[in-house]
């Protein structure tokens, strides 16, 4: 590869570099929300499966029963983590055209 074939991947490199970063600002940005129990139990995260916020209806809320609410808490947390990992693995396969590429993964 001459100078400048390795230029021009340099410029490739530094364009991917640029698109990734603009990606994860996207994704900090985006939000999902999983549910469990009918939707008794909500959570959000950003795309960068950052938990924003918990929503609890009351009715849930059993004082005999605290191993089912914390059973749904964390089915909406694994749903919502869940809906943020296709959102960017949609984002990813964007920036790489679809290609799987051996460790080019996000860093989150």
């Amino acid at each position: 590869m001459g100078m400048g074939g390795l230029g021009d991947m340099m410029k490739q490199m530094q364009k991917m570099q640029a698109k990734m970063e603009e990606m994860q600002a996207q994704l900090e940005k985006a939000t999902v929300e999983g549910s469990a129990g009918g939707g008794m139990v909500k959570v959000t995260t950003n795309g960068k499966h950052e938990i924003l916020s918990l929503s609890i209806d009351p009715e849930v809320v059993v004082k005999d029963d605290v191993e089912m609410l914390q059973d749904l808490i964390v089915a909406a947390v694994n749903q919502a983590r869940q809906k943020a990992q296709e959102l960017q693995s949609e984002q990813m396969g964007q920036l790489t055209g679809g290609l799987k590429i051996p460790g080019l993964n996000l860093p989150f």
